[in-house]
């Protein structure tokens, strides 16, 4: 199995992120929306969305939303939040999407949070483009929020301690044939755990290339989530905003 097959559906892959910035999240999201103007009522795919919260967000902003993720515990978790606007499902990112909306295409897909380049295959890179301009109307928006590669290689920490909910995890972070590997060991009830992540580390070109292959245009990058201006030596953030042509 995949490395993000096992990881994202272990509990210890929660409790290692549980203090992520949703209130960040959520001002970046509101910020996203401003900025595309959708329309109430519009249909929104969340694409990876883990446990939910982001696409419950956007729901309560008043928008039709399908979350989908790969981790089948996320999704049995996220079934409590389901109403008649808010649906989730079991999905692979790589394959074709079905959605329970309607019958039509959809407004906008969001990928966000480095939930891209998990893949060895540059084909199933493709396949993700592929799925989300099948599924998308005509003039319908994709963002991909993704992190910036040079960035990364600047700022990366070989190794890190930290502590939660009692377990001592020990993060070691390399570069290895253009991937940022992250080794994560630690030992919870006697046990010696171990995983890893391993992420592409995809250029704006490389990604600009799958974007035109698959019918997009870039309307433009952000740097951050406060939506500044792409910088590829400073921006943590490579925040990519396609619409597909007509």
């Amino acid at each position: 199995m995949a490395w993000f097959e096992t990881w994202f559906d272990t509990p210890y892959y929660h409790i290692l992120y549980k203090d992520r910035d949703f209130a960040e999240a959520e001002n970046f999201i509101t910020l996203l929306i401003n900025y595309l103007n959708l329309p109430k009522d519009s249909k929104i795919i969340d694409l990876a969305c883990g446990k939910g919260r982001h696409s419950v967000f956007l729901n309560k902003m008043g928008y039709e939303v399908l979350g989908l993720d790969l981790s089948q515990q996320s999704i049995e978790h996220n079934k409590q939040f389901e109403n008649s606007d808010l649906k989730f499902e079991v999905h692979d990112m790589r394959d074709e999407i079905f959605t329970q909306l309607s019958s039509q295409k959809v407004d906008a897909v969001f990928n966000l949070f480095t939930s891209f380049g998990y893949f060895e295959d540059e084909n199933d890179d493709k396949k993700v483009f592929r799925s989300i301009s099948n599924i998308l109307k005509e003039d319908g928006y994709f963002v991909l929020d993704f992190l910036n590669a040079k960035w990364v290689e600047n700022t990366l920490v070989p190794e890190e301690n930290m502590t939660k909910e009692g377990i001592n995890f020990t993060i070691k972070k390399k570069i290895e044939n253009q991937h940022v590997i992250k080794d994560i060991s630690f030992k919870d009830q006697g046990k010696d755990f171990h995983f890893f992540e391993k992420v592409k580390l995809h250029t704006l070109d490389e990604i600009n290339r799958y974007a035109e292959e698959f019918g997009f245009e870039r309307i433009t990058t952000f740097g951050d989530y406060h939506l500044g201006k792409f910088d590829v030596e400073q921006s943590a953030r490579c925040i990519n905003l396609f619409k597909k042509k007509n």
